[in-house]
């Protein structure tokens, strides 16, 4: 199992700068690529302060710029925002610049308040059939000319300028928890991206039996990568351990806003809602936090970690960016490398060994 790294750019007041919102983030993915990373990714998110990333392509861009090696992927390109010929240039424009290290992920989206602004109110349920009907038009794209009469999009022929670097593209990941999607992006070749929120880990078991049978119901089809993001957080002693878990109930607070129509953000600032009002309420008990996230001391973190491997976890993202202090978050992510990471390292090279 390989490790990568969520990473969003988010300020909880307007008193924190922005520059230093950015190189924060810009040194968490060298961390992460001097660590041994598979990969650094960034979300597609607008109008609000916890998750910047008005186009995560264009953060790629400045990450690879000082970051030489680590891959870099969008998690994810919300599909409903854009139109298919801009997508698959700008996607490409970007593999160019970062070298060919582009992992390109697209999904539907999920934020009500930014569907209605972005996508002029329509449910984000419904963002799932952009997505279908964009990600075939992008790969014919990538290869040529194409016209394109869909339910969405039509255009006439025309090819994506310029062409990505890696060929005949670079991999692609759609973002999937149904069963339907599970199947689509077995149908399309490519590989999977899923996130359990803040549900226990049998949510995670549950994927993977829907993946199981993706991949029996498509006879033929290699198996895809499959990656999972979780929120994690490495302390080196137990009286840190409820840092990470008021910090994720807090930031599970703020994003009720987004989830829904009536929520309150001031200025890109969305507020906490009260826990009584919150939709789920098993989902904040701190104790369920604890246990369902990847945080703990490095023994603690191994223990999870190992979960996800032996359930066929193939990339385990750390989600990073949870309202913590960005001295917290830096120091989390040095602890794992030195101490989580190369326990898997060794497990690794010892099956390996045993598979000869």
């Amino acid at each position: 199992m390989k490790f990568a790294l969520s990473l969003n750019m988010e300020r909880l007041t307007p008193s924190e700068d922005m520059r230093d919102v950015i190189q924060h983030a810009l040194t968490m993915v060298q961390i992460a690529e001097d660590g041994g990373f598979h990969s650094a990714w960034s979300a597609e998110h607008h109008t609000i302060e916890l998750t910047i990333g008005p186009n995560p392509l264009s953060l790629l861009i400045h990450w690879g710029q000082y970051a030489k090696k680590i891959r870099l992927g969008t998690a994810i390109l919300v599909a409903p925002y854009w139109h298919p010929i801009r997508a698959a240039g700008e996607a490409a424009l970007t593999d160019l610049y970062i070298d060919g290290r582009l992992e390109f992920g697209i999904g539907r989206g999920a934020f009500q308040w930014e569907f209605d602004r972005l996508a002029g109110g329509m449910p984000q349920e419904e963002g799932g059939a952009q997505m279908r009907e964009m990600l075939p038009a992008i790969l014919e794209l990538w290869k040529g000319d194409y016209t394109h009469n869909g339910d969405i999009w039509q255009f006439p022929k025309a090819t994506s300028v310029p062409k990505p670097l890696q060929q005949p593209h670079p991999p692609v990941w759609v973002a999937a928890r149904d069963p339907a999607s599970f199947d689509f992006s077995m149908k399309m070749g490519a590989d999977i991206m899923s996130t359990p929120l803040s549900r226990p880990f049998s949510e995670v078991e549950t994927y993977a039996e829907r993946l199981a049978t993706a991949v029996q119901e498509n006879p033929g089809v290699p198996r895809p990568r499959w990656c999972v993001l979780r929120r994690a957080f490495v302390h080196e002693t137990e009286d840190r351990a409820d840092v990470p878990v008021n910090a994720s109930i807090d930031y599970g607070r703020r994003f009720e806003n987004m989830f829904g129509t009536g929520g309150t953000v001031d200025n890109g600032f969305p507020e906490l809602i009260p826990l009584d009002k919150v939709r789920d309420g098993k989902n904040y008990d701190p104790a369920v936090i604890r246990d369902a996230m990847i945080f703990g001391t490095p023994d603690q973190v191994i223990e999870k970690c190992e979960l996800y491997e032996d359930v066929g976890v193939d990339i385990l993202m750390l989600g990073v960016n949870f309202g913590l202090d960005p001295a917290d978050e830096r120091k989390s992510l040095e602890l794992f490398i030195k101490e989580v990471a190369p326990h898997f390292a060794k497990r690794e090279a010892e099956k390996s060994k045993a598979a000869q």
